[in-house]
């Protein structure tokens, strides 16, 4: 007996080759599974999402305990999410790297809210030799959206105004940032219903036609973060704007109705400093006629 059934790919990632009884305890623990009547813990099919997730479980045991693991369970489930979609999302490309990638060891350096591994691998290189075995660290986030409240027919954007960690780390010493929308993309989400949830949870907006601006990784040289940014068509009055936000995140968000030529001249002076509403801007005042017309 095995201890548990399911697809194979599933049993055997949670399982291991050879079986190891304890692994499966650790897969239970972090998920708070039981078995079923007969004994045996019933893992499903093998669907892409779940079998994500164990992956990620299970490159966590040894290393972070199932209770620790488990307070992150959310977080774990939107990356294993992420990780689907950058799997299916391949297209035509210019690049010239061959994506032979070896991973010789990757554990979990630090498991919270987000995650820190470090990876050891080699790769093949451009003049076709392997590389040496390199060290990075990766800053472990799934993927997100952003987007941009736009109203063609008053000319004006909303924009949301928080305290951001990130700055504040830096040394800034004012880390409020004006942005677009933003948040993860919930495991069954897509991107699209994501900003529509966003909206909602930190504008009290319902959004129009969504216009796809960009997907993208911000910073592909330590974050493993997916990106995709909209603008939003959407009626924009006065008085739409105020303070929003979660509670149970602490969010505290206050909302700006700003023209567009006010905030094209914020973007021109630096006073938005962060990447996802900058690109969203220039998309936005390269499509503004037509959007308009």
């Amino acid at each position: 007996m095995t201890g548990a059934r399911g697809g194979a790919a599933l049993v055997r990632c949670v399982l291991g080759m050879p079986e190891d009884p304890e692994r499966l305890t650790h897969y239970t623990g972090t998920l708070g599974l039981k078995p079923a009547r007969d004994g045996l813990l019933d893992l499903g099919p093998d669907d892409p999402e779940a079998l994500a997730l164990a992956q990620l479980v299970m490159a966590a045991y040894g290393q972070v305990a199932p209770a620790v693991l488990r307070r992150r369970l959310s977080s774990l489930r939107v990356l294993a999410a992420s990780r689907v979609r950058a799997a299916t999302s391949q297209g035509p490309t210019l690049r010239q790297g061959t994506g032979e990638v070896a991973i010789a060891a990757q554990r979990p350096a630090y498991a919270g809210f987000f995650g820190l591994d470090v990876m050891a691998l080699t790769h093949r290189r451009f003049d076709g030799q392997t590389s040496p075995l390199l060290r990075r660290e990766v800053f472990v986030a799934g993927d997100a959206v952003t987007v941009l409240p736009y109203d063609p027919a008053r000319d004006r954007v909303l924009l949301i105004e928080q305290m951001r960690i990130g700055p504040l780390g830096r040394g800034d010493p004012l880390p409020w940032q004006l942005e677009a929308i933003a948040g993860r993309i919930d495991p069954g989400e897509t991107p699209e219903d994501a900003a529509r949830r966003e909206a909602v949870e930190e504008a009290s907006l319902v959004l129009g036609r969504l216009e796809k601006v960009a997907e993208y990784y911000p910073t592909p040289g330590a974050v493993t973060e997916y990106l995709y940014s909209y603008v939003a068509l959407c009626d924009l009055p006065d008085g739409i704007d105020g303070i929003f936000g979660a509670e149970d995140e602490a969010e505290d968000i206050k909302g700006h109705l700003v023209p567009f030529d006010t905030l094209m001249q914020a973007v021109a002076r630096g006073e938005v400093s962060n990447a996802p509403l900058i690109l969203t801007a220039l998309w936005l005042q390269r499509e503004r006629g037509r959007l308009r017309g």
